[in-house]
């Protein structure tokens, strides 16, 4: 969907690093060792979308670091096409709302930083049935082309471990209340 509307498998990738979670910062060499391409391919799409509004960049010592503008007017729309690119609008929508008692959802690894590696790590918080939560899994799995790993917490477990997840390296998609997600902020 999104290769045939965007021509340029480095700027995909770029955007499904950025757009897919605001929080994520990296800089050009990185960027062209992770995607395995040379740093000029990189810089002239990372120019491109600096240059229409899409990225800001900072500048960290010799190195410039490039990260997604939120308040660019299409950052909304980008961050969606990207989950749903990935298929996370489906397993938001297929899973984690028919679960039941649901309080916070956050996709960590790979997709959390923009990487497609065809594994969504999902963490639930909360008390669910998890016999119904494999079949929606596995239903979900055939539909998105990916594969999902969950790890489901109580309460108890989340508050115990809560520490071990970072904000920055977690891409949140479902809170039930405002009041756990800052609860998550200051653990990380």
């Amino acid at each position: 969907m999104l290769d045939s509307l965007v021509t340029s498998k480095t700027r995909i990738k770029l955007l499904l690093k950025f757009f897919l979670n605001q929080e994520t910062q990296a800089y050009l060499r990185g960027l062209a060792e992770e995607f395995g391409e040379s740093t000029n391919a990189v810089r002239v799409e990372l120019n491109r979308l600096t240059e229409a509004g899409f990225l800001t960049t900072r500048d960290d010592g010799r190195t410039k670091l490039y990260q997604a503008n939120p308040k660019h007017p299409l950052f909304p729309e980008l961050h969606s096409l990207v989950k749903k690119y990935l298929g996370i609008d489906q397993l938001i929508e297929r899973v984690l709302s028919r679960l039941g008692s649901v309080k916070l959802a956050f996709i960590t690894g790979d997709y959390a930083s923009g990487k497609d590696s065809g594994i969504i790590d999902l963490t639930i918080v909360g008390n669910i049935d998890r016999n119904y939560l494999n079949e929606l899994i596995e239903k979900t799995e055939r539909m998105i082309h990916r594969k999902i790993r969950v790890l489901v917490l109580n309460d108890e477990e989340f508050e115990r471990l809560k520490h071990q997840f970072t904000l920055g390296n977690s891409l949140i998609v479902w809170n039930e209340s405002e009041i756990i997600l800052q609860q998550f902020k200051a653990s990380a």
